[in-house]
């Protein structure tokens, strides 16, 4: 990996989670690259880790204490904010997130954040059922469309003998996000992506509806990962978790599969890229105007439009496909990209864990006309970012 940090400022702020002592090695490691690494700390954090640690490895003094008047006089939550080149706040608890969602500053960690104008990425941490709470997803969201990166874990065993998501990202994960944030690509400035997104519906009754588990998070991400890239997004979404917009995407929202097709329609000529991430419902069914209340009930059902195919053959752009699979994965994944006419299809096995509907993390495999590439379990950003790195090579 190429070496971005060398002579860069870093701010890391240390939270109060069992995680913090994981960021010992985050900071040895930018320091031996070069960086010049500044740490501040939530007074609970000091409950994990000793201040004196991050001061030796880093070899510069830590700051808990907005009122520490043991320094040269200067503003010093304003200083580090003018001299830092990036942030990482990690772990990142519930608390700081929705604090800095929020924006309060009650602390020297918080205040510096606010004042900083450098990217700032964070890295969650915390119980699973915190992390999963909407009030937390919502915070994570808005710092999202701010411009905060955030640099997800995978699920797995917590400190508190939970399994599932919260864990905080490793520290070689931590580092490579940082590194990652200097050699930000700009390929996709000036170029417009179409990206869709979600699951669509079809009603059974007016009460009832025929969908399926998409959550959207892997259609966000491209989008996320496309307008970082200085791309013009049009973000066309089904029903999905409830992010946050920026306001220069331009986004269509729809119910139904058709009406999805007809905002693919309306925007497909001004795209460079299409990416349909989005999980359309494959099957209608003539609803009834009433609720159905019978004991037995048998749905006759036809298939929907087909929304990858009319593209395939329409299509302005490049064309980015995925296959849901079950079985056969390869082969149906192949067949698709074919009878579609994409340039790239992203197989995702929805049976194996971590990856599919409704995670944060995935497995994916790229398939094209004369390759097969296998991507191991990382988060849904990460895949963005190669999904859109594959493309973008062709």
């Amino acid at each position: 990996m190429l070496n971005n940090l060398k002579s860069k400022t870093i701010l890391v702020g240390v939270c109060g989670g069992i995680a913090a002592y994981k960021v010992c090695a985050l900071v040895s490691k930018l320091v031996q690259s070069g960086a010049d690494v500044h740490v501040m700390m939530t007074k609970s954090a000091t409950e994990f880790v000793a201040p004196l640690s991050f001061e030796t490895l880093s070899r510069n003094r830590v700051t808990v204490n907005t009122f520490d008047r043991s320094f040269t006089y200067e503003v010093e939550h304003v200083s580090h904010a003018k001299r830092a080149d990036a942030v990482m706040i990690a772990p990142a608890t519930a608390n700081v997130i929705a604090k800095l969602a929020c924006g309060i500053a009650d602390d020297f960690l918080t205040t510096t954040v606010l004042a900083c104008k450098c990217p700032i990425l964070f890295a969650p941490a915390m119980n699973t059922a915190m992390m999963e709470n909407p009030i937390t997803v919502e915070n994570i969201n808005k710092l999202v469309a701010r411009g905060f990166t955030p640099v997800y874990g995978g699920s797995g065993y917590l400190a508190c003998g939970d399994v599932g998501s919260g864990r905080m990202a490793e520290p070689d994960e931590l580092y490579k996000a940082l590194n990652d944030v200097f050699g930000v690509k700009q390929d996709l400035s000036g170029k417009t992506v179409l990206i869709t997104s979600g699951a669509t519906r079809t009603n059974i009754d007016p009460v009832r509806y025929l969908s399926n588990r998409s959550s959207g998070k892997m259609g966000y991400a491209l989008a996320c990962a496309a307008h970082s890239r200085g791309a013009n997004v049009v973000y066309i979404h089904g029903y999905t978790n409830n992010f946050t917009i920026p306001s220069d995407w331009v986004t269509e929202s729809v119910t139904t599969t058709k009406e999805l097709l007809a905002a693919v329609k309306k925007h497909y000529k001004s795209a460079d890229i299409s990416v349909l991430a989005a999980a359309p419902c494959d099957y209608e069914v003539t609803p009834s105007k009433q609720k159905l209340k019978a004991q037995a009930l048998t749905l006759e059902l036809h298939k929907a439009d087909d929304v990858a195919a009319w593209l395939g053959k329409n299509k302005c752009g490049k064309l980015v496909i995925f296959a849901a699979e079950t079985e056969n994965g390869e082969s149906n994944a192949q067949k698709k990209l074919q009878s579609k006419n994409a340039d790239l299809a992203v197989l995702n096995d929805v049976t194996v864990p971590n990856a599919g509907f409704d995670t944060d993390t995935n497995i994916v495999t790229l398939i094209t006309a004369d390759s097969k590439e296998c991507l191991s379990l990382m988060s849904k950003r990460e895949v963005a970012e190669i999904i859109l790195d594959r493309i973008v090579a062709l």
